[in-house]
Order: structure tokens, then C-alpha cells, then sequence
């Protein structure tokens, strides 16, 4: 019996458009400006781009944010 083998090289995008950040981080597309406030990064000659790892940052902050509110609110109960 032979046996095949495939290497498959995956490189994640850091840098991505608007539309490519709003379903990143789960918003509609006519939300994610308004909701997000990461700052995009201006790419030379003039793409406005998105990083992964900000994108990343906020979103941790909102969970951060909502752990905080349901410990207090457990708090306040006792």
C-alpha cells in the first residue's frame, strides 16, 4: 500500500480591509465602523487596513469588560 503525503503551509493574514475585519470580529459590515474603535493603518499608496492583533486587543477588552459586570453584579447579590 503507498502512502501520500501533503504539506499544506496556512499563513494567516494580520493586515485586513473593513469588510474583511467586520466578519473577523463577527460585526455587520454597516456596523463594524461605527461599533469598532480601532484605528485602521494607512498602507501606502492609500488602503486603509485593519491589524489582526488590535482587532484582537478590542474584543478581549469587551469581554473583559462583561466578566467585570457579571462578577459585581454576583457581588452585589451576596
Amino acid at each position: 500500500m503507498s502512502t501520500t503525503s501533503l504539506n499544506i503551509s496556512v499563513i494567516e493574514k494580520r493586515m485586513m480591509n473593513a469588510t474583511e475585519a467586520a466578519h473577523y470580529c463577527g460585526i455587520a459590515v454597516k456596523h463594524f465602523k461605527t461599533l469598532c474603535p480601532v484605528r485602521p493603518v494607512l498602507m501606502p499608496p492609500k488602503y486603509k487596513q485593519y491589524d489582526r492583533i488590535d482587532l484582537d486587543k478590542w474584543l478581549d477588552n469587551l469581554k473583559a469588560d462583561v466578566d467585570n459586570a457579571s462578577q459585581n453584579a454576583i457581588l452585589d447579590r451576596l
